[in-house]
């Protein structure tokens, strides 16, 4: 009864992505963090430019100091305690705010690998598809898990974006491959198996935000995935005003950024404070 309908809605929302690589030379931004889950912060992305937000839980988890936590490593130890319900009404608040022209993905309890069985539903895709979103934002670890996720999400008119990790990074953001014949091989899967954004971790998490350039290694793997497959591109994970000139000249298609904007928000409010304090 909806088949065409969802489709025609998920290719409305790949025409928004795609518009924003066109328009920015090849490759664009998937403005996250403190961006994506504040309404006033995502309506000054788009204002300035930006055209894909990513609301996600653990970004949540973080701004509603849940636990207690202060960092994203610590939020991401309990991302799977948000309640769903939550992540809805941030992806409402902000659709209301940017408008429908703005590409919307985001991640929800169960979307991601959680450390306790978190599943995701078709009442929780159509309950985020008709809240507004565009896509599902998942860091899941297997093909299989990834397969179940997009019929899910297709059915309902969303689509879905997924990534690739290495084994060895400290959380686990996607399907974990090693060499670049490994990331070529995995990425190849993903497109299979229906996924329709393929991005690649780059291990620069959080602490990256202060490297410059990017690695030999890591430009290797973003490049293997990159020629493997024909739906457009990711990379996240450390990018920030320093280094991302480097990821783009790799011609991955989406920068996704979030860290750097929260520590610059910060640092702007401790410096705004402590000008107000200043006697």
């Amino acid at each position: 009864m909806i088949i065409g309908d969802m489709q025609r809605k998920r290719e409305f929302s790949l025409k928004k992505v795609t518009d924003a690589i066109a328009a920015h030379g090849g490759t664009t931004l998937l403005s996250t963090g403190i961006t994506g889950d504040d309404a006033r912060f995502a309506l000054a992305a788009v204002k300035a430019g930006a055209r894909l937000l990513e609301p996600n839980h653990p970004a949540v988890a973080l701004a509603r100091g849940h636990r207690g936590v202060t960092t994203m490593h610590a939020a991401e130890d309990v991302r799977h305690e948000i309640a769903f319900e939550e992540m809805r009404k941030v992806v409402e608040g902000v659709r209301a705010v940017v408008g429908p022209e703005i590409f919307i993905t985001v991640g929800v309890p169960g979307s991601f690998t959680e450390t306790m069985p978190t599943p995701f539903t078709e009442d929780q895709a159509y309950a985020l598809s008709r809240a507004g979103a565009d896509s599902l934002h998942t860091h899941k670890s297997t093909l299989q898990d990834l397969k179940e996720v997009a019929d899910i999400c297709h059915k309902y008119g969303l689509l879905v974006d997924a990534y690739i990790a290495h084994p060895s990074d400290r959380h686990l953001f996607g399907v974990p491959a090693e060499t670049p014949e490994q990331v070529a091989e995995i990425a190849k899967g993903m497109q299979d198996v229906g996924v329709d954004f393929i991005g690649l971790m780059t291990g620069m998490s959080y602490e990256g935000v202060a490297a410059g350039e990017i690695p030999g290694v890591v430009r290797q793997r973003l490049e293997a995935m990159i020629k493997s497959v024909s739906v457009p591109t990711l990379a996240e994970g450390g990018i920030n005003a320093v280094n991302f000139k480097d990821c783009i000249g790799t011609g991955v298609n989406i920068l996704v950024v979030g860290t750097a904007f929260d520590d610059i928000a910060r640092k702007a409010v401790e410096q705004t404070v402590e000008t107000f304090l200043q006697r």
